[in-house]
């Protein structure tokens, strides 16, 4: 998810390698997800893959601004995994608590965000075998003591979740989507605050496609991944963080290996309604909140309905909104 103050030009290939050749007008296609925000140019990449009409959401072919490239959705019920990494009892923020803890958990456990209306705008996205549910909950978490210190990378991120599985401290599941939270004092050195607020990606692990994603405390930097200091829950990291992990959770969902669905700027879908909010109750930055779940009001990004010409909803067959 891009940082609202972020300036980005890239030209990245994935997540975890960028490319080194310039890139000819012959060879140019389209943009494809780095899954940080933004799309990087694509060599020789495939042209959009049409499945017929009579899919949910009128198709790949249909005109709803967004574009299923071939690659696999996330079919069933996806299981979450939560690493907490560094220090969620007394860091350096009043957010790195126990708090945040109990209330994010809270959320995308079963009974919260995974089954509603909104995380069903995901079930207009497919593949040629399955189609998305909308269904997701937290199925188990662990944590991490800094084992890679207080300057993360990329690689380190993957690394910590590969531990994780290897010590048994979580299962291996190639239907789950494993997340690494960070505390405030913890930097995501390839751009977390002055590029992006969160991003998802995959690995191999022992015979396994494992899907991955790391978010931190915006409480880093609220500036760029805070949309308000007073949050519905009196609990600012958190309110942000939910919002950035519910938009990493549908592209992780419907664009696992960043090869499914998204636009010709390399948009996948919640991008495409990043930072829009559609309406809400209350004083937008005095704790303004746009939906329920788990008993407790949120502030959640919309995501991109790919049905009826495509747009940003809270809602699947809601209302489409501008901003």
């Amino acid at each position: 998810m891009l940082a609202k103050t972020c300036s980005c030009i890239v030209l990245l290939a994935s997540v975890f390698s960028a490319s080194t050749s310039a890139q000819t007008a012959r060879d140019a296609a389209h943009m494809v997800p780095t899954g940080k925000g933004w799309g990087a140019e694509a060599m020789r990449a495939h042209p959009p893959f049409h499945l017929p009409l009579s899919q949910p959401g009128g198709g790949a072919g249909a005109n709803n601004g967004i574009l299923y490239h071939g690659g696999a959705v996330m079919p069933g019920t996806v299981n979450l995994y939560f690493i907490w990494y560094g220090n969620f009892s007394s860091g350096p923020a009043a957010s790195d608590t126990n708090e945040t803890v109990r209330l994010l958990t809270s959320l995308f456990s079963v009974g919260g965000l995974g089954g509603t209306p909104w995380s069903r705008i995901n079930s207009t996205y497919y593949d040629a075998s399955h189609p998305v549910s909308g269904n997701f909950a937290l199925a188990a978490s662990a944590s991490d003591n800094y084992s890679h210190g207080k300057q993360l990378s990329d690689s380190g991120v993957a690394a910590v979740v590969a531990a994780a599985i290897n010590q048994r401290l979580l299962p291996k599941d190639a239907n789950g989507v494993y997340f690494v939270l960070s505390s405030s004092d913890v930097a995501e050195t390839s751009g977390f605050c002055s590029k992006y607020c969160g991003w998802h990606s995959h690995m191999g692990l022992s015979g396994a496609d494992i899907k991955i994603a790391f978010i931190g405390n915006p409480d880093r930097c609220p500036t760029s991944c805070e949309e308000q200091l007073i949050s519905p829950n009196s609990d600012s990291g958190a309110d942000s963080m939910a919002s950035v992990m519910a938009h990493e959770t549908q592209e992780a969902i419907s664009d696992p290996d960043l090869n499914a669905w998204y636009d010709l700027s390399g948009n996948e879908n919640a991008d495409k309604c990043a930072w829009k909010w559609g309406p809400v109750t209350g004083i937008p930055g005095n704790g303004a909140w746009n939906m329920t779940a788990a008993g407790r009001n949120w502030l959640i990004q919309m995501n991109w309905e790919n049905s009826r010409g495509g747009g940003c909803d809270l809602t699947l067959g809601g209302k489409f909104y501008g901003r």
